[in-house]
């Protein structure tokens, strides 16, 4: 195992969890973590989940599992030459999505929107605190307590966004826990404090590697085109160093080469950025780290290029016509079944609707009495769905298919 820096995570100064256990004898507390993760029922639905393009569009598009796994890959590859914990990393980069509902941002987008309509005090939905709900509420595997008891830099790592309000609702149920930094500067302009560099890597990972893999789905899908990424300064300069290396290259290879070498400047780069940082910042330990700005990062000059490549993907293919097209229906299917089970509870697995009954605050043990909320339960159950687990209960429950094998 690589040699761990002092600013890392090291898993035996670890903040714990929240129901202790015993260390296991084989592996570190991140480890257990992320192993945990894999074997979840949360984690095996994202096989079926999208990311752009909608799981009845082709097989070969990426899903929040394919995406998670090259999140994990790019993030141990840096955290190794960084010294950082690579375990830990791993086990964000693979829980980070799980909180995601069917049919990506549009699905979400709708969820939120069904829960402020329902309830204008609700906390609405954020993928990121459902992600962090799946691991310490949502799991059902432990006899003595939901979720899965993961560590506090794991659950952290998965918070990587939160508005105040819902870090003020998580705070009060679990006092200077994962959700404090949100609300240790009393003005919001201020900058919040930063989680560790492990959480950093993960949220950076997830962006070269979306950015990266869009491009892809995009060409294969018809929407995007070569000539049209020429524009894109990232990706025209690897293109033509592609071609200055293999003449006459064209297609898919041209495409899958451009990309490789994208993502290899991008890591280099990445790695290159941090270690000047760090230098500078010179943290002792996490706490240290804790207290800076961010420490990962591009260099300013590759942050302009990223910048401009997720504009290009903004303008032409998540607001393109086809894409916004299956986006409005996709938000109609969940819009539906909010309703449908709102309505008449029944129509839910009664594992679901017994949830009524069952306590609803993470960080309490099996049995506690405190009732979840209907409209909570309802969201929990949506945003649990696969897309296509999701589109055959709109059949069942409308009567349309909405979409066409």
């Amino acid at each position: 195992m690589t040699k761990l820096a002092p600013y890392a995570c090291h898993p035996g100064q670890s903040r714990g969890r929240r129901y202790p256990e015993e260390d296991a004898p084989t592996r570190s507390a991140f480890q257990r973590d992320r192993d945990r993760i894999v074997h979840s029922t949360a984690f095996r639905r994202l096989v079926y989940k999208t990311q752009v393009f909608l799981n009845h569009e082709g097989d070969l598009f990426r899903t929040r599992l394919t995406h998670s796994l090259e999140v994990a890959q790019l993030g141990r590859s840096i955290a190794r030459t960084l010294q950082l914990n690579e375990d830990l990393v791993e086990a964000i980069a693979l829980a980070h999505d799980l909180g995601h509902t069917p049919f990506g941002h549009a699905g979400q987008d709708a969820l939120n929107s069904c829960l402020k309509s329902y309830n204008p005090d609700s906390a609405g939905f954020e993928h990121n605190l459902q992600s962090l709900r799946v691991v310490d509420v949502l799991e059902e595997r432990y006899p003595a307590y939901d979720g899965l008891n993961l560590s506090f830099e794991t659950r952290e790592g998965i918070l990587k966004h939160c508005s105040r309000r819902n870090a003020r609702r998580i705070e009060a149920r679990e006092p200077g826990g994962v959700a404090h930094r949100f609300l240790e500067s009393p003005d919001v302009a201020l900058r919040i404090r930063q989680p560790s560099l492990e959480a950093q890597l993960a949220n950076l990972a997830d962006e070269i590697a979306y950015n990266a893999h869009d491009i892809d789905d995009g060409v294969r899908s018809g929407l995007l085109s070569l000539e049209q990424l020429e524009d894109v300064e990232l990706f025209a300069q690897y293109s033509r160093e592609t071609l200055e290396a293999h003449p006459g290259l064209r297609g898919r290879r041209l495409l899958f080469e451009t990309i490789r070498r994208m993502l290899s400047a991008q890591v280099y780069d990445v790695m290159k950025a941090t270690s000047a940082t760090l230098d500078s910042a010179a943290p002792g330990d996490v706490h240290a780290v804790r207290q800076h700005p961010p420490l990962v990062c591009f260099s300013e000059e590759m942050a302009l290029k990223s910048s401009s490549l997720k504009r290009f993907l903004l303008q032409n293919l998540y607001r393109h016509p086809q894409v916004v097209e299956t986006t409005q229906t996709a938000q109609r299917v969940v819009r539906d079944l909010f309703a449908a089970y709102m309505d008449d509870p029944a129509q839910m697995p009664q594992a679901h609707s017994d949830r009524f009954d069952r306590i609803d605050v993470a960080g309490t043990s099996v049995g506690a009495s405190r009732r979840a909320k209907p409209e909570r339960v309802v969201a929990d159950y949506i945003a649990g769905m696969t897309d296509r687990f999701a589109a055959k209960e709109h059949e069942r429950l409308n009567g349309c298919v909405v979409f066409p094998a």
